[in-house]
């Protein structure tokens, strides 16, 4: 595909308005910029095209994505849900305006705990296995608490082995085979489940692994009305919606995948006698993968045993690269449009071997001093940071109509050793 890369009339990058180059002399390098109103086109894409379909629907942003509180803020104010993973995900949302009922809480080999945070929070616990199940039954009131299961069916997909969450070999969820046996269990111990959820992997663009998932989940559903005697008020297909990275890769036909999908669900609500329940999807990545564009300066120009482009970031800033051999695209931000003249090696500054952004990577001629913009940073970029080689993490922008404001603050050294102590006996 043509990936969205606008120039201005100086001939730099053009993100959501503002000078790619203008935007590194104001905030330094390396640079989170995140587009605001990408962000909202992508999730009323998504709402619109479901809700079109189904009226009873509703988005729970996948916010381990990108938590930062204004992408948060955004997203509240379009009237999306959050999937929670964790206690820490749940108190960002709280502290960003979602109220407890709109945040679905799906941790995995979660503590007592993180179970008794996510009951005083009041948002709906989605269980992952029978030991939880039981461990909240004597934390809390069941009858207090709305709690769903989060099912594993024998279906996986994903753009790479780490991100399929579904099938055999995933640590996550009951087995669709004990779904009834588990709600049963549930209704037993005293607690109404008001809800069903799977999620099977992500970075998913063709929509046939997903169709097989919503058909497995609903004939699980089915099975579970019918036996356990569960009346659902939701029933969620978790996330995975991809965006294309590679060049060749073209993006998700959001309306024929929602058609599809609806569909499907709405045959099987009639084959079950289901009624109309909520339906649920947790995007994360679709909404707001493609809203960021990570900005670093080349500062070395090396030729070695191969041609390398060293840059002021690495797998610190973005790790995806070194984890998954993800591909992100990468333009020269002053030259956007400039052609290829060579393939060279795209290295970042942390002291490993696989600190790579791009391997042989065609690309224009490059000097020290441009700015390359690496492309689809907005999801799991932040969120996967850390401080490795002490290096404080960077800085996060968001623009709107051309206009930028800082949403995330540089850190400095002193951040890295914020929180360490140094006993008395070895300062003496």
């Amino acid at each position: 595909m043509d990936f969205d890369i606008k120039t201005n009339e100086k001939g730099n990058l053009s993100i959501g308005g503002a000078d790619a180059i203008e935007l590194t002399e104001k905030y330094n390098t390396p640079l989170y910029v995140i587009d605001e109103t990408k962000i909202r086109d992508n999730y009323r894409r998504v709402y619109e095209s479901f809700s079109s379909h189904y009226n009873d629907f509703k988005i729970f942003y996948a916010c381990k994505a990108n938590t930062n509180l204004a992408v948060m803020r955004i997203l509240e104010q379009e009237g999306s849900g959050i999937d929670a993973v964790s206690p820490g995900e749940i108190y960002t949302a709280l502290l960003a305006g979602f109220e407890a009922e709109r945040i679905i809480y799906t941790g995995n080999n979660v503590t007592n705990e993180e179970l008794k945070f996510a009951v005083d929070s009041g948002v709906i616990i989605n269980l992952d296995s029978i030991s939880a199940l039981k461990r909240l039954s004597k934390l809390t009131d069941p009858k207090k608490v709305k709690i769903s299961f989060r099912i594993n069916p024998k279906v996986g997909a994903g753009h790479h082995e780490h991100c399929i969450t579904g099938g055999d070999l995933s640590k996550f969820g009951v087995m669709e085979e004990e779904a009834a046996d588990v709600y049963s269990m549930a209704k037993d111990l005293g607690f109404t489940p008001v809800g069903i959820h799977t999620h099977i992997g992500s970075g998913i663009l063709d929509p046939e692994p997903f169709m097989l998932a919503v058909e497995t989940l609903m004939d699980v559903t089915g099975r579970v009305h019918e036996e356990a005697g569960v009346k659902f008020e939701f029933i969620d297909f978790g996330g995975g919606l991809g965006i294309p990275y590679e060049t060749e890769e073209s993006k998700l036909d959001i309306e024929k995948f929602s058609k599809e999908i609806t569909g499907l669900f709405k045959d099987k609500l009639n084959e079950y006698n289901l009624g109309k329940p909520t339906m649920c999807i947790e995007p994360g990545r679709y909404i707001v993968g493609d809203a960021s564009v990570l900005l670093t300066k080349v500062n070395t120009i090396k030729q070695s045993y191969r041609k390398f482009a060293g840059v002021d970031a690495g797998f610190n800033t973005l790790l995806r690269p070194s984890m998954y051999g993800s591909y992100h695209h990468i333009v020269v931000a002053n030259k956007p449009e400039a052609e290829n003249t060579q393939k060279i090696d795209i290295a970042g500054n942390v002291c490993e071997s696989g600190d790579l952004f791009a391997r042989d990577r065609p690309m224009p001629e490059i000097n020290e001093g441009d700015t390359l913009a690496i492309l689809n940073a907005g999801a799991y970029a932040f969120s996967m940071s850390s401080q490795y080689n002490s290096r404080p993490k960077t800085m996060e922008i968001l623009i709107k109509d051309g206009e930028s404001e800082i949403i995330r603050e540089r850190e400095i050294f002193a951040d890295v050793l914020a929180k360490q102590n140094v006993p008395i006996r070895l300062l003496k």
